[in-house]
């Protein structure tokens, strides 16, 4: 990769605002920015359950790229907000191939980190004839290491920020993280799955970045209606695939990434990942070795840490040269 710092693209709009109809519940909503005759690219957001918002637009060339982003099943503006029926991979892999249909894109750039990284495989594994080529971040591939290690392990890194996920509990129900907060979360009593919410979502923005945002959660501070269903929403996602082991066989899906030698792939990883460790980056790249491996070695998650921002536009940037050079 190019020895040069990148930044973030100029802030912009979208030109195309959407709503795909999916099934008889869910209303998958996507965006379209950039230039309407460009290039391609969709990017898949983490979690699961997150949802997008206006930063991440701002990944590739405006001029070059037609940019498409899509919230998941039950996220951000889809519609039912938190909804996990009829919530699986498969579903997601779906839906990102109908909009692409509903777009009229015969393949396009697929971008995806943590969660996303996940998703951005699978599809390509289903639909490879689409895919021009795979950005990949913070590698995650929901095998059992990788979830215990999410789920407990990475406690040895920070003790304190699971002694405030864990705390949060009774002394009697410590020994089951997962199924003590799923019961808070998926409760209709908004004076029990609000604050508890808060707490699990906080748990995974605490081990983010290399150097933490200093700050503390406080369940009870005042919010908007509309902020505490997205706190709601994007738990009650996240602890439904994780129920599931995200609905995918992470080692099955590892042993088939060789089927993908043929789309140009650039995999970047930061060094202390506490979310997301090397290892599973490491081992895609062993998976995929026609793929470029970056490690960002001052980052942990984030795609907003400085490293890890200028690796993702230098690849989009590498994308955007071959095309023009082809």
């Amino acid at each position: 990769m190019e020895n040069k710092n990148y930044n973030l693209y100029p802030e912009l709009d979208t030109f195309e605002q959407g709503s795909l109809k999916s099934g008889d519940l869910h209303e998958i909503y996507y965006e379209v920015c950039g230039n309407p005759k460009g290039e391609p690219v969709v990017f898949l957001h983490g979690g699961p359950g997150s949802g997008c918002n206006p930063t991440q637009r701002r990944f590739f060339d405006p001029k070059h790229y037609k940019i498409i982003l899509i919230d998941q099943r039950g996220c951000g503006r889809s519609k039912p907000q938190g909804e996990i029926k009829q919530n699986t991979t498969a579903d997601l892999i779906s839906d990102i191939n109908k909009i692409r249909e509903t777009l009229n894109i015969k393949q396009w750039h697929v971008f995806g980190g943590s969660w996303g990284s996940t998703l951005a495989l699978a599809y390509a594994l289903k639909f490879p004839q689409h895919v021009t080529s795979l950005v990949l971040r913070g590698i995650f591939l929901s095998r059992p290491s990788e979830l215990n290690w999410f789920l407990g392990d990475v406690s040895h890194f920070y003790p304190e920020v699971w002694h405030a996920l864990t705390s949060y509990l009774p002394a009697d129900e410590r020994n089951d993280v997962l199924s003590a907060y799923s019961q808070r979360i998926f409760n209709d009593d908004i004076t029990v799955n609000v604050p508890a919410a808060k707490q699990w979502n906080a748990f995974e923005n605490s081990i983010m970045r290399l150097i933490p945002n200093e700050s503390t959660v406080d369940a009870s501070q005042a919010s908007t209606k509309e902020q505490d269903a997205t706190e709601i929403a994007r738990a009650r996602v996240q602890i439904h695939y994780i129920k599931h082991d995200c609905f995918v066989d992470g080692a099955a899906m590892l042993n088939d990434c060789a089927k993908l030698a043929n789309i140009p792939t650039i995999i970047v990883q930061g060094r202390y990942d506490m979310v997301c460790p090397p290892k599973s980056a490491w081992d895609l790249s062993c998976a995929m070795p026609h793929a470029e491996f970056h490690i960002i070695q001052d980052a942990g998650h984030s795609a907003m840490e400085i490293g890890v921002t200028s690796a993702l536009i230098s690849a989009t940037e590498k994308f955007k040269a071959l095309k023009s050079m082809a």
